[in-house]
C-alpha cells in the first residue's frame, strides 16, 4: 500500500505525468505500467484526499473576505476569494456577478465547507452585508466592513498574490 500511496502523491504533488511516475518508480526498481498508475489514481486519489483533510488543522474563526474584476476571453467576471485568520485560503470563486446573489452563493458555498465563523472581515461592497442578513446561520456573526483606506493592512489583498500566480 505503501507504494500506491507514495506513486499517487508523486503524481498530485509534483507536475508529472503518469509516465514521468512511472519513470521515478522504475528507477526505484518497481515496475509500474502508466495504466496501472492512472488506476491507482483513479481509485485512491479520493481516499488519500479524506485521511489528508482530516488530519488539517481547524480553520480560522475569522473570514476575510475580498473581490477583484478579473477579464476571461474580453467578458468581465468577478473573482471572490476568502481567507482566515491565519492566511489559509478558505475557496475561491469566479462569477459573472457583484450582486447579493453572488455574494449569497459564495457565503454558502464557504458554510457548507466550514464553521460560521465568529467575524467576518469584508470591504464596503453592499452585497455583503444584505448577502449576510439572508443567511439566517450568519445573524449573529460579527461584520466588520474595512474602510478603504485601511485595506492595505486587509488578509484578502496579501494572500491574492498566490490566486494570481494560478489564475
Amino acid at each position: 500500500m505503501s507504494i500506491i500511496q507514495h506513486a499517487v502523491w508523486l503524481y498530485h504533488r509534483f507536475p508529472l505525468s503518469y509516465r514521468d511516475v512511472q519513470e521515478v518508480l522504475h528507477r526505484r526498481g518497481i515496475v509500474v505500467s502508466h495504466d496501472t498508475l492512472r488506476e491507482w489514481c483513479i481509485k485512491f486519489g479520493p481516499l488519500f484526499t479524506e485521511d489528508l483533510r482530516h488530519r488539517e488543522p481547524r480553520r480560522g474563526s475569522r473570514w476575510h473576505l475580498d473581490e477583484v474584476c478579473t477579464s476571461v476571453d474580453g467578458v468581465r467576471h468577478w473573482l471572490w476569494w476568502a481567507v482566515d485568520e491565519y492566511g489559509f485560503v478558505l475557496d475561491i470563486l469566479l462569477q459573472r456577478h457583484r450582486k447579493t446573489e453572488a455574494a449569497k452563493t459564495f457565503l454558502t458555498r464557504l458554510l457548507v465547507e466550514y464553521d460560521v465563523p465568529e467575524v467576518i472581515h469584508t470591504d464596503q461592497l453592499r452585497s455583503y452585508g444584505a448577502a449576510i442578513q439572508e443567511i439566517a446561520s450568519l445573524a449573529h456573526v460579527d461584520h466588520q466592513e474595512v474602510i478603504s483606506t485601511a485595506r492595505c493592512n486587509n488578509i484578502t489583498l496579501q494572500e491574492h498574490r498566490s490566486t494570481r500566480r494560478q489564475e
